[in-house]
C-alpha cells in the first residue's frame, strides 16, 4: 500500500513541503506502515522549520494520506505522534 500511494504522491494537489515529508515518513515506516519521528526530528533531517513540518502533516492529513495519533509517556505527558501511512 505504501508503495502505491508513494509514487502516486506526485500526482495529488499537494505542496512540497508536504511530498517531501510523506516520503520522509515512507521512508521510516515500518511493514504496516507506522512510523513514529518527532516533529523535531523530520524538520532537522529535511533541512526545514518545525512550523513547515506541521503545516506538511496538516495537509497530509487533510487529503487522506496519513493517521496521526498522539503517543503519551505512562506518567510525564505527550511523546511524538504516530503515523499509519
Amino acid at each position: 500500500m505504501i508503495l502505491k500511494i508513494k509514487r502516486g504522491i506526485y500526482a495529488l494537489d499537494l505542496p512540497s513541503r508536504a511530498k517531501a515529508v510523506y516520503l520522509y515518513l515512507c521512508d521510516r515506516a515500518d511493514g504496516d506502515g507506522m512510523c513514529f519521528p518527532a516533529h523535531k526530528t523530520i524538520a532537522a533531517d529535511l533541512g526545514i522549520s518545525l512550523s513547515t513540518v506541521k503545516r506538511a502533516v496538516a495537509d497530509l492529513e487533510r487529503a487522506g494520506c496519513l493517521e496521526k495519533t498522539a503517543r503519551y509517556y505512562a506518567k510525564n505527558g505527550r511523546r511524538s505522534n504516530l503515523y499509519k501511512l
